[in-house]
């Protein structure tokens, strides 16, 4: 095992919720417009803690999820300056809870907190094992042309290339139809 349960659920989070921009999501329009769509992220990743359901709310995580894919993008150096950042914005006190059907794990911020500062916050401690293993590596950009998906890369060797069996295929198909073309005449 590379990372904690804790540390892979809050990664694989940060990717879910980056992948809803444009260009990364299934549809290839922004996924994250409507309150409703948020819930719909939360509930499928079993997001705890308080939710506020309203516009203000989605603004907020729309900024946090913007922070977080350039985070991604940062090499280890920089990336520590911002987990930093904001662990001391939110001044995050690491505890260990158990809460739902979860065991011990660590949070920095209350459940109670604004939902975008948890975020943050949370992906901010799953960085800070990421960086400590110095795993940044795993922290991967689809290979796919057309995409801009990101993903957290838990394979043996790190060398996955693409952030889903979609894009996968899809590439797979291309490369085959541009192999096959080659050996036609016209």
């Amino acid at each position: 095992m590379i990372f904690t349960d804790d540390t892979v659920a809050s990664l694989g989070f940060v990717a879910a919720l980056s992948d809803t921009v444009e260009g990364a999501s299934e549809s290839g329009d922004d996924e994250l417009v409507e309150p409703a769509q948020l819930t719909a992220l939360l509930d499928a990743w079993y997001y705890s803690g308080r939710r506020d359901g309203d516009a203000r709310e989605l603004d907020e995580v729309r900024s946090a999820r913007a922070r977080l894919r350039g985070i991604w993008d940062l090499d280890r150096d920089d990336m520590v300056g911002e987990v930093n950042a904001i662990l001391a914005e939110a001044r995050a006190v690491p505890r260990l809870v158990r809460h739902d059907e979860l065991d011990w794990h660590i949070h920095a911020i209350s459940l109670q907190a604004p939902l975008a500062e948890r975020i943050l916050v949370e992906a901010a401690m799953a960085l800070v094992d990421v960086i400590r293993a110095d795993e940044t590596r795993r922290l991967r950009h689809c290979a796919a042309d057309d995409c801009t998906g990101v993903y957290l890369d838990l394979s043996k060797n790190a060398s996955r290339r693409f952030c889903s069996t979609r894009c996968g295929n899809r590439m797979a198909v291309r490369a085959y139809r541009a192999r096959a073309g080659e050996g036609v005449v016209s």
